[in-house]
């Protein structure tokens, strides 16, 4: 006769998602639950198959993952940790890529929810009303972009963004650039709300550039408006954009780190290959991926514990490297 997951929870004396998460996911309890619970299941002999379990609640076995453009280098690590958490709950993922047309994102989510048990949503661009239609669609946890009433995932950018400010702050800097992203970017709105508290607050004067699309040429772009700027340093919305402006300056025969300093939002591996290597706001993608995996399937079982809509937030900080240096003025 097989043994279920609620005889090993009554066995145990603990709850059936207290049970759930010691077996596949034993990193969230304490070692002595884990322990108590993996030592109950094998002298019940409980194996846990979740293939099995989603086949008689009429599930599917596969969660979708919508992202807008894979070639971006801040998706992959997000993708393959998705695709990794998903692989040990045996699960499936689906990928649809937007190509950073908003306008395609509803589209995908109802295709795709049509087909798996629940969608992660990373960096979406819609408007809040078509927010609120994939909300509707069926279990859906939000990436980088907070969604009221909704499971979601917080990269908060403001303790990278304040160390990227003080760190050219402290290298003579007064007048700093912002390299603007997309227009309906929420991480956009959130970073340059942040850059500009942290250069009001350390009394750096603030100039803002664009809107840009997260891309090389953008940064190209961006070069030669920078040109004949005051700016002695400049953030850049992400590391595309960033070695772009990078890309420019060499060109023109401009030296990084010394005509104009540089830092992107990422650190993507490009970062750290690139010549100089890229300053750059380092951004969790690989656990924010493995995280939204794991609230989804909370919401999936209906195993989230606690009050309130679930959310986890994530942290930034700076990792610093060749494409920043002293202000011109100071040497």
């Amino acid at each position: 006769m097989t043994v279920t997951l609620a005889e090993v929870a009554e066995a145990c004396g603990l709850s059936p998602s207290t049970v759930s998460r010691a077996l596949s996911d034993p990193g969230r309890v304490s070692a002595q639950t884990r322990d108590k619970v993996q030592r109950v299941a094998r002298e019940l002999g409980y194996t846990p198959n979740r293939v099995a379990r989603s086949l008689s609640m009429g599930r599917t076995g596969t969660i979708g993952l919508i992202v807008p453009d894979v070639a971006n280098p801040f998706f992959p690590p997000i993708i393959k940790a998705v695709q990794a958490r998903a692989a040990r709950k045996d699960l499936a993922v689906v990928l649809a890529d937007t190509d950073e047309r908003a306008a395609d994102e509803l589209d995908r989510a109802r295709v795709l929810a049509k087909q798996v048990d629940g969608l992660i949503m990373v960096s979406p661009r819609s408007s809040e009303a078509r927010i609120a239609e994939i909300v509707r669609l069926g279990p859906v946890v939000f990436v980088n972009r907070q969604v009221p009433e909704a499971p979601t995932v917080i990269i908060d950018n403001a303790d990278g963004i304040r160390q990227a400010v003080e760190h050219l702050v402290a290298l003579g800097h007064r007048h700093i650039g912002y390299l603007a992203g997309p227009r309906r970017s929420w991480s956009n709105q959130q970073r340059t709300a942040a850059i500009e508290e942290a250069c009001a607050q350390l009394g750096t004067e603030l100039t803002v550039f664009g809107p840009f699309e997260p891309q090389v040429q953008a940064g190209v772009q961006a070069a030669d408006l920078l040109h004949g700027s005051p700016v002695t340093a400049v953030i850049a919305y992400d590391d595309l954009i960033a070695l772009g402006v990078m890309a420019r300056l060499a060109e023109r025969g401009q030296s990084v780190g010394r005509d104009l300093s540089v830092i992107g939002i990422d650190d993507s591996p490009l970062s750290g290959v690139a010549y100089p290597t890229l300053t750059s706001i380092h951004v969790p993608g690989a656990e924010a991926g493995a995280t939204a995996v794991d609230l989804l399937l909370d919401v999936i079982d209906g195993t989230h514990e606690g009050g309130g809509t679930p959310l986890a937030e994530l942290e930034t900080y700076l990792v610093v490297r060749s494409s920043t240096g002293p202000a011109p003025e100071r040497r």
